[in-house]
């Protein structure tokens, strides 16, 4: 598609439902704001999007660089979901199942397999209480939060983990009967994170599978979270409930996700599906 004056092209794409609008500014710039991104990700007036995704020239010998907006129109510095959305536009773009990704916390490597799912190396996890990071020093493992669920829910200890952004995972033994719309704002701005954080609630299901509920900062509740997959298995496997492969099945369909113990890098693999193509007019602005 060719821009004019005030229409802009877009591509809509989704990984695991967790959805995103793609702005490719590689070539004619595209202002970003917080208002903007509101205005686009809005369900009624806009397009409706989970992130806002904007494509720049690459700084080094990526394909590109990758920016993020969440919904609150926010700035954030990963997305595992959108790294294999916008990995599987290179390949179709290039023919080279192989791109690089540049993002604010470095480059990704992404491989499109010929099933259209995308592998994505995500590279190593923050661990450390500075890396999170957390408001004090604390062991990550189990972070002394203090008690969310009530007199009768108990305290399970959560792990904390960075994987491009910060989160925090809670163990439970029932995952489809957290308050997760309740919980996850209290614990997105508790004071333990000075940066706020992506809230996980994980299950164990099985033999390194885990089922997973996310509230995302600044977005809310969603289908899929890539980089959350990504923390939830690293903290399972820190805790000693999986091993350093596991299953994750979120609300939208699973990833598989490798904690690498050659080099510590996560490998992420699932689906990635364009929607639609579409324009935006300077109408919804």
């Amino acid at each position: 598609m060719t821009r004019s004056a005030n229409r802009t092209p877009f591509v809509k794409m989704h990984g695991l439902g967790n959805d995103f609008v793609i702005i490719d500014a590689r070539l004619q710039p595209f202002e970003v704001d917080a208002a903007r991104v509101k205005a686009i990700a809005d369900r009624r007036s806009g397009v409706g999007c989970d992130q806002l995704i904007k494509l720049e020239p690459a700084k080094g010998d990526g394909n590109c660089y990758m920016r993020i907006w969440n919904a609150d129109g926010g700035e954030v510095e990963a997305c595992g979901n959108a790294s294999r959305c916008v990995a599987r536009l290179l390949t179709d773009e290039t023919g080279n199942p192989g791109s690089v990704i540049e993002t604010g916390v470095g480059p990704l490597i992404c491989t499109t397999h010929a099933d259209g799912r995308v592998t994505v190396d995500m590279g190593k996890p923050g661990l450390e209480w500075q890396q999170i990071p957390l408001s004090e020093e604390m062991d990550t493992r189990r972070l002394a939060i203090g008690s969310i669920f009530g007199r009768e829910g108990g305290n399970p200890q959560p792990a904390a983990v960075n994987t491009g952004n910060p989160h925090c995972v809670f163990f439970v033994d029932n995952v489809a009967s957290v308050p997760l719309e309740k919980i996850g704002p209290t614990i997105e701005n508790h004071t333990l994170f000075p940066e706020r954080t992506n809230v996980e609630f994980a299950e164990i299901t099985g033999e390194d599978e885990i089922r997973l509920r996310v509230w995302e900062r600044g977005t809310g509740i969603t289908k899929a979270c890539g980089t959350g997959a990504c923390a939830t298995a690293v903290a399972a496997a820190r805790k000693g409930l999986t091993s350093r492969r596991a299953r994750v099945i979120l609300d939208g369909g699973a990833l598989d996700i490798e904690w690498r113990d050659t080099d510590d890098h996560i490998l992420m693999t699932g689906d990635a599906t364009l929607v639609y193509e579409g324009q935006l007019t300077d109408e919804i602005f």
